[in-house]
């Protein structure tokens, strides 16, 4: 009796070992997946049981026993967070518990294009599937009120930038995710300005940025262009630039400025006919274009037209400025701003 009590032992104690073995070895074996990676979700209230009945049908781990027992013979954690996950080849059973247990969620990205306008904005963000739309047929006083924004219009107002997000996040919460940012970055661009600069507020100071923004597609362009409109600004003169007529005139704009559109005493961003600044910002410039805004480049330049290569020619007489015009203009204004080509236009 004696004996076989001692074989008993022997073989339990061989086959815990042989168990605890398995086990330490599913816990840091790395899984194969032939696509790279998989998307699990794991729904509200799930049980680990449950997880891992999921994680074994989809082929993940060979059983589900292991992965709950990996959990009680490790002291690992006994919970999981609901969400969308990333499961990549090579990690381990631990690591996708660990994932799990500290809701390391899937990230998706989402970038605001430097130069659109709030309506381009808004659109993408409808078209995006992973961002849950609570904002669709507000009206835009609807929309600044949902956002909490002190402010009158909503142009300008979110950071031109590349933003990182849960499915599930809700235009709500990203937009004023935008805003904070747009802020924060407009306070400590206005707190270094340059001295003796016409701008008085920091809103002005986005709407020259977004000026600024709209008017070149060369980044070492931006400080000259401001000096520019700072220059004329001083000396009372009409800004006279397209982008805010294009944008006075909205969505219906074919592309086309024609004269009409320059003579229309209507169009309140019609900067050949109004002086100073337009009311509102007329896009989401970036941080590079209100720092330039606020710190504009010195000369005596008063004037720039496109030279059709990105790139523009800045004249300091009225005189230059016209043969300059002659020369890389045609006759019929038919503009393609870099902010908004065509493969930049949101879904």
């Amino acid at each position: 009796m004696g004996k076989l009590l001692g074989i008993l032992i022997i073989v339990s104690s061989l086959g815990l070992g042989w168990f605890w073995q398995s086990i330490n070895h599913f816990k840091d074996s790395a899984i194969h997946i032939d696509s790279g990676s998989v998307d699990f979700s794991i729904k509200a209230g799930s049980s680990l049981t449950t997880v891992a009945n999921q994680l074994a049908q989809k082929g993940l781990i060979d059983k589900s026993s292991l992965f709950v027992w990996m959990i009680r013979l490790n002291n690992l954690p006994a919970s999981v967070q609901s969400g969308e996950y990333l499961i990549q080849s090579g990690m381990s059973p631990k690591e996708i518990l660990l994932m799990f247990a500290n809701g390391k969620v899937k990230q998706y990205s989402f970038t605001i294009v430097e130069g659109w306008n709030y309506w381009q904005l808004f659109k993408a963000i409808k078209n995006n599937t992973k961002i849950k739309n609570k904002l669709v047929d507000k009206s835009n006083q609807e929309v600044i009120q949902l956002l909490d924004l002190d402010v009158e219009h909503l142009e300008g107002q979110f950071l031109p930038d590349t933003y990182y997000f849960t499915a599930g996040t809700t235009d709500i919460e990203f937009l004023k995710r935008a805003n904070v940012a747009l802020n924060e970055v407009l306070a400590s661009e206005w707190a270094s300005k340059s001295n003796n600069i016409p701008i008085k507020t920091a809103y002005e100071a986005l709407i020259l940025a977004s000026i600024v923004e709209k008017e070149t597609a060369v980044a070492s362009e931006r400080k000259r262009i401001s000096g520019v409109f700072s220059r004329r600004l001083e000396k009372k003169m009409r800004l006279q630039t397209d982008p805010t007529i294009i944008y006075g005139l909205g969505q219906t704009f074919d592309g086309n400025l024609k004269k009409k559109h320059l003579k229309d005493k209507s169009n309140p961003y019609n900067t050949y006919r109004i002086k100073g600044l337009p009311p509102t910002p007329i896009a989401m410039p970036g941080r590079d274009a209100i720092h330039a805004a606020l710190h504009p480049a010195s000369g005596e330049e008063l004037y720039f037209v496109a030279k059709g290569d990105g790139s523009h020619h800045f004249s300091s007489t009225n005189t230059e400025h016209n043969a300059a015009v002659r020369k890389y203009q045609i006759k019929q204004r038919k503009i393609n701003y870099r902010s908004t080509p065509k493969d930049k236009e949101p879904g």
